[in-house]
């Protein structure tokens, strides 16, 4: 007999109100359920706890591409690692999801691949280990930097100790990164390696940080403790140590420190339009607009139905798309 599966959505409401909340949050008080959210924080919570999990689960099919061209088997086993990694801390997001009336079975198995929220360089395929390496050290320092900020200020008592494990992961990883750049920097032709890699793979990790504080939308991840710091303030956190460790490889980086602003200041127009299909930014004069920006990352890129499709895929053998209507359900009508 053929298992029945309830897909029914869960509908919980906050209770209090944004007045009530706000009070709790002024006396230092962590969030710890949803009967002590209103219905802004709860909002807002899933919608950042959301970003978080995606991104977690989207980097193991990308990192497990670039898996494939691993040196040794050591250093197989050691993406592995961190492949199994990435996914406990995308179940650990998805986990609290549920218990805010989030439906994760849906939420991972029967979204569309474009309603997946992640940043736009994972779309980009890794097509080797050198790629993998600089992965480590420049996308999970962004990672280690967001999730840093989140474990320092989040005001979701959940989350806060959740991260305890995932913080420490998270540095692992970007070691890991460090460690390999630096073997891969000693070999023949390594470090011309590396340079290609970073061309294209330091800008697209300036753009995890999303848009700059005057285009900023979701102000309200502040003012509810949902973080600590604005995207410009974690841009440059994440340049305070990604340049110099970059540096001391004695590779080209295109930003620099400035004594006067006392701040990193990029070398290259910010934003600018983005070739996927040959890895190459097209400099202009002057920077693009942010609303191109935003319609590349809208439109998703080379990779996202291909890992979705890849995630998704043991779920549909084994259910079926027809009973369960996999695939067409929007990101709106399951968060919700």
């Amino acid at each position: 007999m053929t298992q029945q599966h309830d897909f029914t959505p869960h509908r919980t409401i906050a209770p209090l109100t944004e007045a009530e909340v706000r009070e709790r949050l002024g006396h230092k008080q962590m969030i710890e359920n949803i009967g002590q959210m209103d219905q802004t924080y709860l909002d807002g919570i899933k919608r950042i706890l959301t970003v978080s999990a995606d991104t977690e689960l989207l980097s193991a099919p990308a990192y497990y591409r670039a898996a494939q061209d691993a040196p040794s088997t050591n250093a197989y086993l050691s993406a592995m690692s961190i492949i199994q990694d990435e996914m406990a801390h995308a179940h650990i997001a998805y986990r609290m999801l549920e218990d805010l009336g989030v439906d994760k079975q849906k939420l991972v198995y029967e979204r569309r691949p474009e309603d997946f929220k992640y940043p736009y360089a994972f779309d980009v395929p890794l097509d080797n280990w050198t790629e993998l390496a600089v992965a480590n050290a420049l996308y999970d320092r962004a990672g280690y930097t967001l999730l840093s900020d989140i474990f320092k200020h989040t005001t979701y008592g959940p989350w806060h100790r959740a991260l305890v494990k995932v913080d420490k992961e998270e540095q692992f990883h970007l070691r890991h990164g460090e460690n390999w750049m630096k073997r891969i920097n000693k070999e023949p032709g390594g470090h011309a390696k590396l340079q290609k890699a970073i061309d294209w793979m330091f800008p697209l990790t300036v753009e995890w940080f999303g848009l700059p504080d005057s285009h900023k939308r979701h102000n309200i991840q502040i003012e509810y403790g949902f973080k600590g710091y604005s995207n410009d303030e974690l841009r440059q956190i994440w340049l305070s140590t990604a340049v110099p460790f970059l540096k001391s490889l004695e590779l080209d980086v295109p930003a620099y420190w400035d004594e006067q602003q006392q701040k990193y200041i990029l070398t290259f127009p910010f934003p600018s339009e983005f070739d996927v299909s040959t890895k190459t930014w097209i400099y202009e004069d002057k920077p693009i607009g942010w609303d191109q920006v935003m319609a590349r990352w809208k439109a998703r890129g080379a990779m996202n139905e291909s890992y979705v499709r890849e995630i998704q895929r043991g779920y549909k053998d084994l259910y079926g798309a027809q009973d369960t209507g996999i695939g067409e359900r929007r990101w709106a009508d399951i968060i919700n």
